[in-house]
């Protein structure tokens, strides 16, 4: 019969000297997940801070008080102690070593939450007004998927803009799975931002996005091509959408030089890689439906 104990020693010594997980593969020796930060620290901080920019809606999670500013210190203590986890993974040196760079980054991050909370207010604005099933601003923020995710996306773009490793893409992968709603936290996306429906929505993290644009289900931001893989970083590889534009469900636009022009209207299922003209209206032809009665030998075109 087979040792499992030897076998699994075996194992153990085998995984121990296989795992790097450093910058391109080639970094620091991963040996125990605690050196990483914790997704489900992660997002335990993400829905308390939601949770404290729209307090009126969601109850209080803090166990240290009911006082905002307190329960808003306990999260800024754990978010400061992930990052400092995630600059470690990035930079080898240890964590406790960069919490002071931690704790600078968390604090700049808290500066911005007012901003952040209102320019989510106008994407609830701007999807209350869009949409007339919605019963209130308060219906949106609690029940729609589009808020939801553009809400972690908003939180983790700041987060992005501080340089802040890991963490933003942990926020915004958390929100993917919950909706289907996938947005990069390095897209740039402007006020009055509206998803309806929301689901198999793809921004890509070059994206520059106007103010008051809409976006129905299915949608591809994406790159035209790939194939580059690491020497594309930094790089523009996705498409630049301005103000006021409409992109109806199915659509996919790729590429870093195509731009939106403002007030476009994008139709259902169109396939982009060049730039938009502003204000101009693309639609599929639409393929010659055929339909017979069981009835009766007549056929309609349409």
């Amino acid at each position: 019969m087979t040792d499992l104990r030897e076998a699994a020693l075996q194992a153990a010594g085998a995984l121990d000297t296989g795992c790097r997980l450093g910058a391109g593969g080639q970094g620091v020796l991963c040996d125990a997940m605690s050196a990483l930060p914790q997704k489900a620290a992660v997002v335990q901080i993400v829905t308390g801070l939601r949770h404290l920019l729209f307090p009126c809606l969601y109850p209080r999670l803090s166990a240290v008080s009911d006082r905002p500013e307190n329960t808003l210190a306990d999260l800024a203590e754990k978010l400061s102690a992930q990052i400092a986890l995630a600059l470690a993974q990035q930079d080898g040196r240890p964590a406790a070593q960069l919490q002071p760079q931690a704790d600078e980054r968390t604090a700049a991050f808290l500066a911005q939450l007012p901003q952040i909370r209102d320019t989510i207010l106008t994407d609830v604005q701007a999807t209350f007004d869009g949409d007339p099933a919605a019963e209130s601003q308060a219906q949106i923020l609690l029940c729609y998927p589009g808020i939801f995710a553009i809400s972690i996306y908003r939180l983790a773009h700041q987060l992005y803009a501080l340089q802040v490793p890991l963490i933003p893409r942990i926020m915004t992968e958390y929100a993917h799975q919950k909706t289907g709603i996938d947005i990069h936290a390095g897209a740039q996306i402007g006020p009055y931002f509206c998803i309806d429906h929301g689901t198999g929505i793809v921004i890509g993290e070059t994206c520059q996005i106007g103010t008051g644009v809409k976006l129905y289900q299915g949608v591809t931001l994406g790159a035209l091509s790939t194939r580059g893989g690491q020497s594309l970083r930094s790089k523009k590889r996705h498409p630049t959408v301005q103000d006021g534009v409409t992109i109806y469900c199915g659509c996919t636009i790729l590429g870093g030089d195509t731009v939106i022009g403002q007030n476009a209207v994008i139709g259902g299922n169109a396939f982009i890689t060049r730039s938009i003209p502003s204000d101009a209206k693309v639609r599929i032809q639409p393929p010659q439906l055929h339909i017979q009665s069981p009835n009766d030998s007549q056929e309609w075109r349409i």
